[in-house]
C-alpha cells in the first residue's frame, strides 16, 4: 500500500511512496545495528560537529523546507519556516551541552572511586506526529543521537515528504548510514518493529488511544518508552491579569498551527469579574483571524492536515451543542475545497459534553466562568490530561496556588504554554510519561551504570 502525501488547502495528491516490504524493513534494523556499533564509540565533539551541520543546513534551508511543511500538512508559511529555525536551535543546544549533562558523576562514597555513567541504549524508534512535523523529530533525534543511540523513525503517514526530507538532511550533514533513518510504515508494522530485538526504546508523540497501545507493546517487550500525548490545556484569567496580554496571548496559543497542538489553550476559564470583557474582545480578535491559503503570508489560519480531523472536530462540536452549550463565534466547517475549519468559540459549556471532556484539535475555544481561583483549579484539574496549563494573575499569592494545585507538567504563569530545548517537556495523567528536552530529555533513553572502585 502506497503512503500518500496529499495538499490539504486543495486535496491535490502531491507524492506517494510505497510502504517498506518485510525485507527491506529487515535491511534497515540490520543497518541500524551496525550503524550502532560504531556510532557509540564517537566521542562528543566528533557528534556534536556533525549535529551542527545539520543545524547549519536546516538554517541554509528553511525556506524551502518550511515551503514543504506548508504544502503537506497546511500549516502557514512563516510558522512553518519559524519551527524549522527552532528545530536549528534544538540541534545547537544538545550540541553544546550533551557531553556537561551526560559527563560521569561521582558519588561520595568510602570506595576509592565511585561514579555514575551515562551510556547509550541502542537503536530508538520515534513514532512522530503530523503537526510539527520537523521540531517533534529533531527535539527527539538531536538529544537521541547526542547521546550515541541512533534513531528510527517511523513518521505520521500523512507527512512522508517531511519524513524523507528529514533523513537527507543528517546524510548531508555527514552523519553515517544507518545512524538516522526514516522508516516508510504502515501502522500495522510498527508492533513488530518494537518487538524487534535490534530496536532498544520507543518514544511516541500522538493520542491516548496511540500510546496505550505503544506501551502495551513496548511493555510486553520490556523495553524503554517515552510517551507525549494529548491535552487539553487549561488557560486562567484572574481580575489581576493584564487583559491586554492576556487576550493576545489567548488568540496566539489557540490559533497558532492552525488550533493542531497538543499544549495549545483550550479551555478558558476567566473569573466572573473580568468575564464579559475577556469573552468580548477575545472573539473580536479571534474573528479578525484571516483563514486562507497557508502560503499567503497574510494568513493566519491554515487548513486543517485531514479531512477526518475536520470532521472529526464538526462532530465534537455539533454533540457540544446539541447538549446545550452556546456558540458566539463560528461552530461549522467552511464551505469549499480544503479542510477549512473558522475560529470558533463555545460558552455556556455542560459538563459532560465533548468541549468539557475532550481535547479539540482545531480552532476551537471553550470559555467556562468562575467566582475564583479555587474553582478555576478545580475545573482546570477535572480531566483525564495534564500536559500544560497557564495563569493570568499578578498576584503573588494566586501564582504560588497555582504552581502548588494545578495538576499538569508544566504550569506557566504570565506567559505561554511552549516548549524550549533548555526545560523538560512532558505530562502527567493520560497525556504521557517521560520527558523530552532538557537535561531530562536526554537522559531518557542512556543506560545508568554505577562503577564502584574499592
Amino acid at each position: 500500500m502506497s503512503i500518500a502525501s496529499i495538499n490539504p488547502a486543495t486535496g491535490e495528491l502531491l507524492a506517494s511512496f510505497p510502504a517498506l516490504t518485510p525485507e527491506e524493513l529487515d535491511a534497515r534494523l540490520e543497518c541500524s545495528a551496525a550503524a550502532f556499533a560504531l556510532w557509540k564509540r564517537t566521542t562528543f565533539s566528533e557528534r556534536a560537529a556533525l549535529l551542527r551541520r545539520a543545524a547549519d543546513l536546516l538554517e541554509a534551508d528553511a525556506e524551502s523546507l518550511g515551503r514543504l511543511m506548508t504544502v503537506e500538512m497546511g500549516k502557514p508559511l512563516r510558522p512553518a519556516i519559524d519551527e524549522v529555525l527552532k528545530s536549528a536551535k534544538g540541534c545547537r543546544y544538545y550540541a553544546e551541552h550533551a557531553a556537561g549533562i551526560l559527563a560521569d558523576s561521582n558519588i561520595p562514597t568510602e570506595a576509592q572511586q565511585s561514579y555514575i555513567r551515562y551510556e547509550p541504549m541502542g537503536a530508538v524508534l520515534a513514532i512522530m506526529p503530523w503537526n510539527y512535523p520537523f521540531w517533534q523529530v529533531f527535539r527527539f533525534a538531536a538529544p537521541a543521537l547526542m547521546a550515541g543511540n541512533v534513531a528510527l523513525l517511523k513518521h505520521a503517514p500523512n507527512v512522508p515528504q517531511c519524513a524523507v526530507a528529514i533523513e537527507d538532511i543528517f546524510l548531508r550533514a555527514g552523519f553515517p548510514v544507518g545512524v538516522f533513518q526514516t522508516l516508510l510504515l504502515e501502522t500495522e508494522q510498527v508492533a513488530a518493529v518494537i518487538a524487534d530485538d535490534r530496536v532498544h526504546a520507543v518514544t511516541l508523540t500522538g493520542s491516548d488511544r496511540a500510546g496505550r497501545d505503544v506501551a502495551a507493546h513496548a511493555g510486553k517487550a520490556l523495553k524503554k518508552s517515552v510517551l507525549e500525548l494529548g491535552g487539553s490545556d487549561p488557560f486562567i484569567v484572574m481580575p489581576s491579569a493584564d487583559l491586554d496580554k492576556a487576550i493576545a496571548t489567548a488568540v496566539k496559543s489557540r490559533a497558532g498551527n492552525s488550533g493542531q497542538s497538543c499544549i495549545a489553550a483550550k479551555r478558558f476559564i476567566v473569573a466572573r469579574p473580568v468575564a464579559e470583557e475577556f469573552v468580548s474582545r477575545f472573539a473580536t480578535a479571534m474573528a479578525a483571524l484571516k483563514v486562507g491559503d497557508p502560503l499567503d503570508p497574510a494568513t493566519d489560519l491554515g487548513p486543517l492536515a485531514r479531512p477526518d480531523l475536520i470532521a472529526q472536530l464538526d462532530a465534537q462540536v455539533k454533540a457540544t451543542l446539541a447538549a446545550g452549550a452556546s456558540v458566539i463565534l463560528g461552530g461549522a466547517p467552511l464551505p469549499g475545497p480544503g479542510c477549512y475549519y473558522p475560529p470558533t468559540i463555545l460558552v455556556d459549556i455542560p459538563v459532560d459534553s465533548p468541549a468539557y471532556r475532550d481535547e479539540f484539535f482545531g480552532p476551537v475555544a471553550s470559555v467556562f466562568v468562575v467566582d475564583g481561583l479555587d474553582e478555576a483549579l478545580v475545573l482546570a484539574n477535572d480531566t483525564r490530561f495534564g500536559l500544560g496549563a497557564s495563569l493570568w494573575s499578578n498576584d503573588p499569592g494566586e501564582q504560588q496556588q497555582f504552581v502548588r494545585e494545578i495538576e499538569a507538567g508544566q504550569a506557566f504563569v504570565n506567559a505561554m504554554v511552549a516548549s524550549d530545548p533548555r526545560i523538560p517537556f512532558g505530562g502527567i495523567k493520560t497525556s504521557g510519561y517521560g520527558r523530552e528536552l532538557g537535561v531530562e530529555g536526554i537522559r531518557e533513553f542512556v543506560q545508568i551504570k554505577t562503577v564502584w572502585v574499592a
